[in-house]
């Protein structure tokens, strides 16, 4: 096997090449310091690291080591325990399908080894069923014409079964391990790339060179269906699969919140470091001033003067005021996210029941950003429609067809074929009749749709029926339209086509097939028909197919895009024996030529696709999906911008844009960018008086689009999605969110917005496994944005203001009993109440709050979207937002400090003994501080109650616990507060303080807000208001009628095809066995002929194959869509 792997020709011995790969992040070994050396890149992590040393040194520490190491061992336990668990889950499924074991051919040696174990060069065995875990070149199957059915859903997301077919010359090998043992071919094809959907390379065997592309290779990840055996030869193994060289990393998306938190713990840190250089001078001043007067019963060691005290102090504090960096914010942070993310997926309202697909968080990271959305990029066929085509209009040499007549809704009776779908509906009785009458146009016409195409028909389908297999709804849409106006395609080989004309069984010679891609956006067949005629068939956007005839069609496309339809030309020509024989030599020259293969290819097929004559134009309807137009008026009042992306026509999107409530009759203009140049874009840009001119196109047209009310960008490739997305995102600073249901939209879904969404439409689902998040319809966008994103932003503001303002409540009355302890680095509280500060005494409270607040219901939030608008604002946690947490944190702390102080200070018990010692006043300073703490809410409901009072009771039994003679008795070091609670407790004036500074922390806070909702009310204020005073349950929104918008605009062409299947079709691996002619459905056989029906709408057809408006079994969506017969005569 050789390879083209670089210009250099340094290759390598690519037997030696084993196909083992490594997908797991950790081993047995290697788990621990990997992980704790992650860990320890967070800042806050490191820190405590950094205390823990502090503290075991005994000149510094005044605190026991539990204090640190408790909450840093849980920490970092709880994050482990998840890292580890996400990378055995996401490697069992690889290391099962390592275990598999194929039968390995190597020289004249058969024998079974795991698929780690094989190595370039080896030839496999593989059986139905059967993973493949290496790119193999297909030799031979067992079935007829070396056929190979794949399922490629862990390659594209798509579950529809894919044709292989193996060279004939390799096919003859069979399983014959004699001859596949003397296989001597050479391989020489292109190193490892990432391109899934090509392959170049040349096989010479037996003197002779023979072409490979991607249609003769088994790539790694596909999965053998239908197909008892197949032999193949392995070119590329373990990370030089095409599979693992996408494996690359997926760009890392934080939230806004995230970024704000990496400056905040900065800055809290800076803010620890001043607190503790106060404290260490205060230190020195306190030792300069009045250290000298406890030498004689405190003597100071040798060498130890003021200053080094002082330096002691300053780590000392920095010991003590730790609590200062919130270590347990992450893990809190995690919890509330994951539970948020369970709440989206158990909403019911989000779950479509015709797929059963619910909505799925792909990410549990990202779910509060997704209250602070300002653009959302949409894209148009599959997103906001259905990508169902229904065929509704034609144009055929100048003459339209399809318009209904108001008054008559009759449909045509197709009785006269018994071949027609029973499903397909059609309006205008004059196209039936030019086609009875003979009309060569019409005739032409439909040939050409029966013709040109590279739908299969199925043939191992059951005697009676016809299935069709077509990659595109378009595609299906259109052969069903040629079956019932009586050009029925029935059956194809590699070299000929069999279709039905008016009842005539006719079989066409197929020479050649110029396939479909992306800039060519046409395809063509070559054909010979029965009489010996040479003829080109060709059909495409209409832009491209009038570069190569006279536009005498324009106008009549027009009309159909400016009804939204989706526009189709189509054309041909007849073509001389003696030119297409030299053409067709220079084709196979060019198609087996591994230097710009596809550059030569697409040089041939301009040449021969010139001086075409038009024949006419096809008109598709693809329908909006449900809600739509509700939708994007909701998230409008929401001033959510939204944006849609489309390859379509101006005339189509815009017509869309109108439908679905993005352009309303009532917008003063619109404004249009069509030039095809930058210069003549500034220019039209500059046209408007109110565009502020600068040097760079994209800042112009970006402050222009950001004045509208609606943006379409029509013809945009997948890149230019992701460029106007990453355009936005760089220079508006705003939150941006990315929809799509194709693989076209992946570029902007996972690389470039924020915030990626798939919808598990009729493409595939690769935008679905990009995205964040996916759910089945863009109605749902609604609920995850208004009702979900809003509620967790919310919820991650509230905790983050909570926990800030009670960990600097907590440390800030440290800082004030240093002042009255001679700066000395006493606590005021007990080890283990600082201990258990955050794990236990205030967790159950604010993630109680963060998990179940909501301030209104969903109806509400329907109801009033306006209540979005300051998540966009980031008004709820910002740096002025924690500032006054910090305020807040101060004026509480001196009231939580100095109140009890003085109420400890001379107080005795009711027995005339003294209270006034340190343990007494530590336990009162705690208890009022968790009491006032926990009155700190902004409303109360039985779930707060439920948590604060559980916290208060949890903190009472362990502190009677730990203060209990037994456990001092079992651990008189660790436990000195022997009797405290029992002596303190039981005092009226203990409570009385309690009381006191619980009032006083909170009356002014009360009052504060009180007098903020009255004299400045915000719109959740306002809202709140109105849900208290409405008795009636609100109703739900008003539907707005869709509106139908013409136009003479010119119009819309988006034909969702792909490349490659021409090569398929031509090569005839879709068959199982010779496709027999079939009999015409116009004779009679002496059994009544049942018509054939797409399983999905009139036209075309679902390309779930499912019947709309019904309830359908679980049938995946796939891009081959099938068709089958309709038995029941109702139908």
């Amino acid at each position: 096997l050789q390879t083209n792997r670089d210009s250099s020709g340094q290759d390598k011995e690519y037997s030696e090449v084993t196909n083992a790969i490594k997908t797991s992040k950790y081993n047995l070994f290697t788990f621990l310091p990997l992980n704790l050396f992650e860990q320890f890149q967070r800042i806050a992590n490191a820190y405590f690291l950094f205390l823990l040393v502090l503290q075991v040194i005994p000149q510094i520490s005044s605190l026991s080591w539990f204090t640190t190491v408790v909450p840093l061992i849980l920490v970092l336990s709880v994050t482990a325990a998840k890292d580890a668990t996400d990378d055995i889950v996401s490697t069992f499924q690889e290391i099962r399908k390592h275990l598999k074991i194929p039968q390995l051919q190597r020289c004249v040696w058969s024998f079974r080894a795991k698929w780690m174990d094989v190595q370039v060069g080896d030839i496999i065995k593989l059986e139905n069923n059967q993973f493949v875990t290496a790119d193999l070149l297909l030799l031979s199957s067992s079935e007829p014409l070396n056929l190979v059915y794949i399922e490629t859903a862990e390659l594209d997301g798509e579950t529809n079964l894919k044709v292989r077919q193996s060279l004939p010359v390799t096919g003859d090998l069979g399983d014959d391990i004699e001859k596949l043992a003397d296989f001597n071919g050479e391989v020489r094809c292109e190193p490892p790339n990432n391109r899934l959907d090509r392959f170049t390379g040349t096989l010479t065997y037996a003197g002779q060179k023979y072409s490979l592309d991607n249609e003769k290779i088994l790539l790694r990840g596909c999965t053998l269906r239908n197909t008892e055996w197949c032999f193949g030869l392995v070119l590329f193994g373990g990370p030089e699969t095409k599979l693992m060289q996408n494996c690359g990393k997926s760009t890392f998306k934080r939230t806004r919140i995230d970024r704000l938190m990496n400056v905040l713990v900065l800055c809290i840190f800076g803010f620890l470091g001043f607190m503790c250089s106060i404290l260490a001078i205060g230190n020195w001043i306190w030792e300069m001033n009045e250290g000298s007067q406890f030498m004689v019963f405190l003597p100071r060691q040798d060498g130890n003067n003021a200053a080094f005290s002082a330096f002691l102090t300053f780590w000392s504090y920095v010991i003590i005021l730790n609590t200062v960096v919130p270590i347990s914010l992450y893990v809190s942070v995690e919890i509330i996210r994951l539970g948020n993310s369970f709440y989206i997926e158990w909403d019911r309202k989000m779950y479509y029941a015709r797929s059963d697909t619910p909505a799925e968080a792909r990410t549990t990271t990202l779910n509060e950003e997704l209250g602070q959305i300002k653009y959302i990029f949409s894209d148009k066929t599959g997103t906001l429609t259905q990508n169902i085509m229904t065929f509704n209009k034609c144009s055929i040499n100048g003459k339209s067809y399809g318009k209904i007549q108001e008054g008559h809704t009759e449909t045509v009776d197709f009785s006269f074929n018994p071949l027609a779908d029973p499903r397909f509906l059609f309006h205008d009785h004059a196209l039936v009749e030019d086609v009875k009458l003979e009309n060569s146009e019409v005739h032409t016409f439909f040939r050409l749709l029966a013709l040109c195409h590279t739908v299969m028909a199925v043939p191992f389908a059951p005697p009676g029926e016809l299935f069709y297999q077509a990659q595109s709804p378009d595609e299906g849409a259109l052969v069903t339209a040629a079956r019932n106006f009586g050009f029925v395609f029935r059956s194809r080989t590699p070299d000929s086509v069999s279709i039905v004309e008016m009842g005539k069984q006719r079989t066409y010679e197929l020479l050649a097939i110029l396939d479909f891609n992306n800039v060519r956006k046409r395809m063509s067949v070559i054909v010979r028909s029965p009489e010996g005629k040479l003829s080109l068939y060709c059909k495409g956007a209409d832009t491209i197919i009038y570069e190569r005839l006279h536009q005498s069609c324009s106008k009549l496309m027009d009309e159909f895009a400016g009804e939204g339809l989706r526009t189709l030309a189509l054309a041909y020509k007849d073509l001389d024996e003696e030119y297409f024989s030299e053409w067709k030599q220079r084709h196979h020259e060019a198609s087996t030529s591994l230097d710009d293969r596809e550059a030569k290819l697409d040089q041939l097929y301009e040449e021969i696709e010139k001086d075409l004559l038009l024949l006419g134009a096809t008109a598709i309807e693809d329908k909006l999906q449900d809600g739509v137009p509700q939708t994007i008026e909701l998230l409008s009042k929401a001033d959510i911008k939204i944006w849609v992306l489309t390859g379509d026509k101006q005339e189509t999107a815009e017509n869309i844009g109108y439908s679905c409530n993005l352009l309303r009759e009532e917008m003063a203009e619109v404004f249009v960018i069509s030039s095809n140049s930058s210069e003549e874009v500034q220019e039209e840009l500059r046209s408007e008086p109110v565009v502020e001119k600068t040097h760079s196109v994209e800042l112009e047209f970006l402050r222009t689009a950001c004045m509208c009310k609606a943006v379409i960008c029509c013809r945009v490739t997948p890149l230019q999605k992701a460029q106007v997305v990453e355009l936005v995102k760089k220079y508006k600073q705003a939150v941006t969110l990315a929809i799509g249901d194709g693989a076209n939209d992946v570029s902007m879904i996972k690389g470039t917005a924020h915030i990626g969404v798939g919808i598990s439409g009729q493409e595939g689902m690769q935008a679905v496994l990009s995205s964040d998040y996916s759910f089945a319809q863009f109605r749902f966008l609604q609920n995850l944005l208004l009702v979900h994103g809003r509620w967790s932003y919310l919820r991650m503001c509230k905790f983050l203001r909570y926990f800030f303002y009670k960990n600097f409540t907590f440390t800030f009355i440290h800082f004030w009993y240093a002042f009255f302890c001679g700066f000395s680095a006493q606590t005021v509280y007990d080890e283990w109440f600082i201990t258990l500060y955050n794990l236990m005494y205030t967790a159950l409270p604010v993630l109680g709050m963060s998990l179940f607040d909501q301030d209104v219901s969903y109806k509400y939030s329907f109801q009033h979207p306006q209540l979005y608008i300051p998540g966009q604002l980031n008004l709820y946690f910002s740096k002025k937002a924690f500032f006054k947490c910090a305020l807040h944190s101060c004026y509480s702390s001196l009231v939580l400090f100095f109140i009890p102080y003085a109420a400890m200070q001379d107080t005795v018990r009711d027995d005339g003994k003294d209270m006034a010692d340190y343990q007494s006043f530590a336990l009162l300073t705690q208890t009022c501080v968790l009491c006032a703490l926990g009155l700190e809410m902004s409303y109360w409901t039985a779930v707060n109650t439920f948590f604060v009072l559980g916290s208060l009771t949890i903190y009472f039994v362990v502190t009677f616990t730990m203060y209990s003679n037994g456990m001092f008795l079992v651990l008189p070091r660790a436990f000195p507060f022997i009797g405290t609670a029992r002596n303190s407790l039981n005092q009226p004036n203990v409570w009385l303080t309690i009381l006191l500074t619980s009032a006083l922390c909170v009356l002014p806070v009360v009052t504060y807000r009180f007098l903020l909702i009255q004299l400045c009310p915000t719109i959740n204020d306002k809202v709140m208001f109105k849900v208290r005073r409405a008795k009636p349950a609100p109703s739900p929104p008003t539907r707005r009628v869709r509106m139908r918008r013409t136009s003479s605009r010119r119009s819309g062409y988006a034909f969702s095809h792909a490349q490659g299947y021409g090569d398929l079709v031509t090569s005839g691996r879709f068959l199982r066995r010779s496709a027999l002619a079939r009999p015409s459905g116009f004779t009679q056989t002496g059994r009544a002929t049942t018509g054939f029906s797409p399983m999905g709408r009139s036209a075309g057809y679902s390309p779930t194959g499912r019947p709309q408006n019904t309830k359908a079994p679980d049938v995946e969506g796939t891009s081959l869509q099938m068709y089958r017969t309709i038995r029941d005569p109702t139908l």
